[in-house]
């Protein structure tokens, strides 16, 4: 119910009808079988505006549910990681890292530890600074590291600024190999062949 003596009436189509009394202006609203709804009370006079007011309520609930509909829930997913990974199994599973990232979820790096690199937590140090570096751009640590008896974890957060077209520091195909104590090698030079003693020696003949 509105108490207040007199208020600034807009009608339907958002309209000014002027200063009133309340009275008057609710005699308006019933002849056009409409309410009489208080919009800002804390205006001086206070504004009241003539409309369906089951309509009204009935839109701002559809609103509410469409934006609800279209609003994306980020989800935390995980990755697991060892210290002595493959080049290969690291690229494939550094995608699923970015692509989580890049759908707006957050991560949680694991590097899984057994045996004898319990003792070398820093293995899994190295490998889970290595996928921070190359998600660079999409996410960013959001905890401190991790360390426990069996893992080393972390968990990362999407950026704003990341994107489908941020670097990759190693795309796939690469030859470099993320071992666990954070170096690299090239199975390209570990495979170069080097020239026969006999064909080092020999001097071309004339």
């Amino acid at each position: 119910m509105i108490t207040f003596r007199e208020i600034r009436v807009i009608d339907e189509e958002k309209k000014p009808l002027g200063v009133m009394s309340a009275a008057e202006a609710l005699v308006i609203a019933r002849q056009r079988g409409l309410d009489l709804v208080e919009i800002a009370p804390q205006a001086q006079p206070p504004v009241c505006r003539v409309m369906d007011y089951g309509k009204f309520l009935y839109e701002l609930h559809k609103r509410d549910h469409e934006a609800k509909k279209h609003q994306k829930q980020a989800l935390l997913k995980e990755i697991k990681f060892r210290p002595k990974i493959s080049i290969h199994d690291y690229d494939f599973k550094l995608k699923h890292v970015q692509r989580f990232l890049e759908e707006g979820n957050k991560v949680k790096i694991t590097i899984m530890l057994r045996g004898r690199e319990k003792s070398r937590p820093e293995m899994g140090v190295a490998v889970l600074d290595r996928v921070v570096a190359d998600c660079a751009g999409l996410g960013k640590v959001d905890s401190d590291f991790r360390k426990m008896d069996w893992a080393v974890s972390s968990v990362l957060v999407p950026t704003k600024t990341g994107g489908k077209d941020a670097k990759i520091k190693n795309p796939p195909g690469s030859q470099e190999t993320v071992r666990g104590d954070g170096g690299k090698e090239n199975p390209a030079q570990k495979n170069e062949q080097k020239p026969h003693p006999d064909q080092e020696n020999s001097e071309p003949q004339a």
